[in-house]
């Protein structure tokens, strides 16, 4: 998948400067796709350039302009085209599963704060998403959301990118108490 598409996908929330879009992309799609704001801001004026979007300027007293960014119907188009692709699994592709496979060979000490990092990164982000659950839902029941919400994609999404969360801190716990007795039992 290309970030063209995700950037498509998150401008189905509306209009959006290139700033305003990399602030909120934590908030809507990073839970599935990660990039930088240089990598947005490129990805921006291609899609400006191919058509995919349109750019307004919005002139400020005392700021620089700034370029708001709504998508075109040739973008909705390419949206739906994307979407009618079947979608190919995922594979795991993970720096720290490497150096967990080779803890026993390597330094295990520096694997075992490595998972710590990792914890605690997860846990950060399992609470961002549930902040963000709850602000979705507004005071309803999560049924009542996916009932009468104009779009259930976001949250949706959202649930996936905490269970994810959540499933790396179930192993990031276990996985430490684990390199944890193994290191008592050689101290």
């Amino acid at each position: 998948m290309a970030l063209r598409n995700a950037v498509l996908a998150a401008l189905l929330d509306g209009e959006a400067s290139g700033y305003d879009l990399a602030k909120g992309f934590d908030a809507s799609v990073a839970n599935f796709w990660m990039a930088t704001p240089q990598q947005l801001y490129r990805e921006l004026e291609r899609m400006a350039a191919d058509g995919l979007v349109r750019a307004r300027v919005v002139e400020q007293e005392r700021r620089p302009n700034k370029r708001l960014f709504s998508l075109t119907e040739e973008g909705r188009e390419a949206l739906r085209g994307f979407t009618a692709l079947p979608a190919r699994p995922t594979a795991i592709r993970d720096e720290l599963m490497v150096k967990v496979q080779a803890a026993d060979a390597g330094e295990p000490q520096a694997v075992r704060a490595s998972v710590a990092e990792l914890l605690e990164w997860a846990r950060a982000k399992a609470a961002r998403y549930e902040r963000l659950r709850l602000r979705l839902l507004d005071g309803r029941s999560e049924e009542e959301h996916l009932e009468s919400a104009e779009r259930v994609g976001p949250y949706l999404t959202l649930m996936r990118g905490l269970a994810f969360e959540r499933e790396n801190i179930a192993w990031a716990e276990r996985a430490l108490a684990v390199l944890e007795r193994r290191a008592a039992r050689r101290a």
